[in-house]
């Protein structure tokens, strides 16, 4: 097994970007975290083809590196297509939402910046009948990671 060109995938709140920043400080790999690539300020994402080109710029611009995000339907091919190890943290339903939960306090409570100028917001997690919600995607993705993910993962 080679580790040189790693993929983490997984739901929000599993650890792909700290497992990631782990991986590339250990075996000297270049961290490409796919959020700081699609979010745009405002939290304005990039259209996919945009999108997509800037991953492929980034997995070009060195031989070594580890991504984590999903982005499927955008950058699978991209990704998945030169990763040496696909790596899919699938962690249990509730120990997620407890990590999303802690990191969100820490995040709205300190104001930390993510990507590109933004910041999480309380308000914008206290609306759970909202389908953008970050709690109510993390329950969905769940789902839907467990039937996809051991398919994608078999047929690479």
């Amino acid at each position: 097994m080679s580790l040189q060109r790693i993929a983490i995938v997984g739901n929000s709140g599993a650890g792909k970007t700290t497992l990631a920043r782990s991986l590339g400080s250990r075996l000297g790999l270049v961290h490409i975290e796919m959020d700081g690539l699609f979010w745009q300020a405002n939290w304005t994402p990039l259209s996919r083809e945009a999108f997509r080109a800037r991953v492929d710029q980034a997995l070009s611009g060195t031989e070594k590196w580890v991504t984590d995000g999903n982005y499927l339907r955008a950058t699978q091919e991209v990704v998945w297509s030169r990763a040496d190890t696909l790596i899919w943290l699938d962690l249990p339903l509730y120990v997620v939402l407890l990590h999303l939960l802690r990191r969100t306090a820490f995040r709205v409570f300190t104001g930390q910046e993510l990507w590109n100028g933004n910041t999480e917001h309380l308000w914008a997690h206290l609306r759970f009948w909202d389908w953008d919600n970050l709690f109510v995607h993390c329950v969905r993705a769940h789902f839907r990671h467990r039937r996809q993910f051991p398919i994608l993962l078999a047929s690479r």
